[in-house]
């Protein structure tokens, strides 16, 4: 059983069949899964995209600024959230929203030994606005953030059931890795987190496991058996 984990939603996937914005059903699945694993003891931190909402890159396609562009995806994530840390507090689940950005009193200002406290307080802890500094994903927030707080490993939930060959929704030939290390992602080129997230987790020996965090029960089954999906190693 982990004892600490940094769990990595898609803001995408919050949208589930809306296509834009926040799913109610969706969002109340997430949070199910999610304190259902805190029941276990595992102490869980979370970042989240904000696909959903605006992704800076995409804005800056279409004429925005691309530090303005980046800084509304910042937003975005926060937006996202707030709702998920409300979805807990609606199970009885202490939740506590921390923010890269000085945000409040939306939410509190990130620190490490703030979310670390929290984490061994019994709280989920939600780290949003990315890294507070635009050109950078929330992928790459994402494993700064599960090293800082000495996670145990770090779980990517998507909607796709691990890594594979080549992108299985416009290729059927793709085949699934069970496991597969950093460098070989780099050497295939596989596109599951930007370059630096991937070269960041290699370094700081961070483990990535990626798996389809949409089907219900399957936080709990890759917590539990860790045979979900994809595992990366350093």
């Amino acid at each position: 059983m982990y004892h600490r984990i940094l769990l990595k939603l898609s803001g995408e996937s919050l949208m589930g069949s809306q296509g834009y914005g926040i799913d109610p059903q969706r969002l109340n699945s997430y949070a199910e899964q999610i304190d259902g694993i805190a029941a276990l003891g595992v102490q869980v931190g979370i970042v989240i995209g904000g696909g959903n909402i605006f992704r800076g890159l995409s804005g800056a396609q279409k004429g925005f600024d691309r530090v303005k562009g980046d800084q509304m995806g910042m937003l975005a994530t926060v937006i996202n959230s707030l709702a998920l840390s409300s979805a807990l507090e609606a199970r009885g689940r202490k939740a506590r929203v921390l923010t890269s950005l000085p945000m409040e009193p939306i939410a509190e200002y990130y620190s490490k030994p703030k979310a670390v406290r929290m984490l061994e307080e019994g709280n989920i802890v939600i780290i949003a606005g990315g890294t507070g500094n635009p050109y950078f994903t929330t992928d790459t927030a994402c494993v700064l953030r599960a090293v800082e707080i000495e996670a145990d490993i770090l779980f990517k939930g998507t909607r796709v059931d691990g890594i594979y060959t080549a992108d299985p929704e416009k290729d059927p030939t793709a085949t699934r890795f069970d496991q597969i290390s950093f460098d070989e992602i780099l050497r295939r080129n596989l596109r599951i987190m930007d370059l630096t997230a991937i070269t960041l987790c290699r370094e700081n020996g961070m483990p990535l496991r990626v798996f389809d965090m949409d089907t219900e029960g399957n936080l709990m089954r890759v917590i539990k058996d860790g045979n979900i999906g994809t595992l990366v190693t350093p």
